[in-house]
Formats: C-alpha cells, structure tokens, sequence
C-alpha cells in the first residue's frame, strides 16, 4: 500500500510556530496537500500529550483519527480524487539533545514515533525522573545523548522507534 506522510512538524506548543497547529488544522491542511498518515509532532510536551487525548482516537496498528466534533467544517466537504478520505495521526515528537560526547558537543535532533498515549507517558516520566523541563518547549533541548533517548524510546514499547533528523543541518544534524 503506497501512501504520504509526514511524521516531522510541531504543535502551537513549540516556539517560533503557528498557533493553528492544532490537531484540526492539521488534519485539514494534510488533507489539502494529499497527506494520508501526519505525525502528531511535540507529543513529549505534557499540554500537547493531553490535548491530543481529548481530539484523537484510536483507528487501528498505532494510528489515530480526529474525533468528528473537531474535524472541521470546510475539511469535512472536500472530496477531490487525490484527496485521501481519511486521514491518519501518529504520536511523534521531537527531542533536541546537546551534550558533550568524546570532548565534542553534539547538537542532535531526534523525532521519536510512539504507538500509544501509554508509550509517550513512559519517556515522559524517565524524562521527569533526570529533571529534564519537558514544559518550556514543544521540542524541548535535553543535555541527553541520543543514544539514551533512544533506549527510552525502545523501552517504552515493541513498536516505539526514533528517527535521527535534520541529517545535514549545520546546526543540528546527525552527520
């Protein structure tokens, strides 16, 4: 099965980023740009985390649809053919990792991808238990390695994985 997706963007919770990027309005600008499966994006924030408990519901293998009474009344009548008639979320969120590994400092952004509320509240509270703020920002910058992010991650549940983002970057990247 062949389908779009878009697993890196924020929430309204993220600085510098549009207070529209709520769960509505991403389903209905990814139903525009022909998007079927979007990350939730930020959803280690704990106001994020909650509001997209209130919005989603589970659809099936670690998806989730936009309850009807948010969906959007102008998204609710587009019908054009390369318009995906549903459109799926996955919990993602973006971890900013800076710390000091071999006497170098490593600038790392990590996108890890959840497949239930539960697994995000797991990396949530191992987070808490290093004091990390995981309330300043949607994308908040942890002096973790990105190695213990992804254990937590892995930890959290069989299907949880981390994507390494902004590959080339000069600011945060992998390489």
């Amino acid at each position: 099965m062949n389908f779009i997706a878009d697993f890196h963007i924020h929430s309204h919770f993220s600085i510098a980023t549009s207070k529209q990027l709520v769960p509505e309005y991403l389903e209905y600008w990814a139903r525009i740009k022909g998007i079927h499966v979007i990350g939730t994006g930020d959803c280690i924030h704990p106001g994020w985390l909650q509001e997209l408990k209130e919005k989603l519901i589970p659809h099936e293998n670690g998806l989730y649809r936009l309850k009807e009474e948010y969906r959007l009344p102008e998204s609710k009548a587009m019908r054009h053919p390369n318009i995906p008639d549903e459109i799926f979320f996955m919990l993602t969120g973006e971890l900013s990792s800076i710390y000091k590994k071999n006497d170098k400092v490593r600038k790392v952004h990590n996108v890890c991808v959840f497949p239930d509320f539960k697994s995000v509240e797991s990396v949530q509270g191992k987070l808490d238990s290093l004091s990390c703020n995981i309330t300043s920002d949607g994308r908040p910058i942890l002096g973790i390695d990105s190695k213990d992010i992804l254990e937590m991650t892995l930890d959290s549940h069989a299907y949880a994985f981390l994507i390494p983002a902004h590959i080339w970057t000069p600011w945060f990247s992998v390489l």
